[in-house]
């Protein structure tokens, strides 16, 4: 399908890239297409690092979590890091069940054995590191002061299935950056799923629901709540070294009240119909302006 055969919308669109983040807060796989899960994209934050308490480690506290390169195949995930043996996980291998808390959620996981804890304390010099598996079967969901009638199940995503940013949010962030004597970033930083263009910068805060015509029907998403930025985005993904240009130059024109005053980019969806299609870079996406 193209633009011109979805229907009359404020806005058209389309995707421009895809993202999949098989380990939470490791580096991401861009697709050219994507399996849209319940829980959101097929694979995404499936798996998370947790400490010896099972309570989960991000880049915020160890930045080199960036330089862990993840590789979808058929069966497995291969995980590479600077001077490690290639990590390989079995999509459906788990070893012994455990239970691990992300945020305020403590949720059963399947511990994915002790190669891959050795493989992770090693590498981000920090002992008893685990890597454990999200529990399929289990049901936790996004809050519902945010997602409304909705029920949106997530896996180890921070909160919501789907995050959505736009190529003219990050040119205009980029445009500001470069002003300022700083050289511009990707949208790696950002960690999206889902990437839009054709859009104006910041649009994608703006709109009620996006209709994406894929090859299988209709997937419709509603955004739900503006991503607010922890230090994240300040990591450079190719050094994992940090600075704070990117948090700076946000936080002079991006503070939002709708979420207290956090400096936000992108923004938090959930699935509304579509679950179980394939979304592709070039789909095209309509949507109306929230009012």
């Amino acid at each position: 399908m193209t633009a011109a055969s979805t229907p009359a919308a404020d806005v058209q669109a389309r995707i421009a890239r895809l993202f999949v983040h098989p380990v939470k807060s490791c580096a991401g796989v861009e697709l050219r297409e994507a399996r849209l899960m319940d829980t959101g994209f097929d694979l995404d934050r499936a798996w998370m690092v947790v400490d010896e308490a099972g309570r989960f480690v991000t880049q915020r506290e160890l930045p080199r979590m960036a330089l862990v390169v993840p590789r979808i195949r058929h069966t497995e995930v291969v995980l590479r890091a600077p001077g490690m043996l290639a990590l390989h996980l079995g999509i459906d291998e788990v070893e012994s069940p455990t239970r691990a808390t992300v945020w305020n959620d403590e949720v059963p996981a399947w511990d994915m054995g002790g190669v891959a804890a050795q493989w992770f304390s090693d590498f981000l010099g920090r002992p008893g590191l685990r890597l454990v598996r999200f529990d399929p079967d289990t049901n936790r969901l996004a809050s519902k002061k945010w997602t409304g009638e909705i029920d949106a199940p997530v896996e180890f995503a921070d909160g919501f299935p789907v995050l959505v940013a736009s190529t003219a949010s990050l040119d205009e962030l980029n445009g500001r950056l470069q002003a300022a004597g700083h050289a511009p970033v990707g949208m790696e930083r950002f960690r999206p799923n889902l990437v839009l263009e054709g859009v104006e910068a910041q649009d994608e805060d703006r709109l009620a629901e996006l209709r994406i015509a894929c090859a299988e029907g209709e997937v419709v998403l509603r955004p739900v709540k503006p991503c607010p930025r922890c230090p994240i985005p300040n990591v450079d993904p190719a050094t994992g070294e940090t600075s704070p240009e990117v948090l700076d130059t946000l936080s002079t024109y991006r503070a939002n009240p709708v979420v207290d005053g956090g400096i936000t980019f992108g923004m938090n969806a959930v699935i509304v119909r579509g679950a179980g299609h394939t979304l592709r870079v070039g789909d095209a996406v309509a949507a109306d302006w929230k009012f």
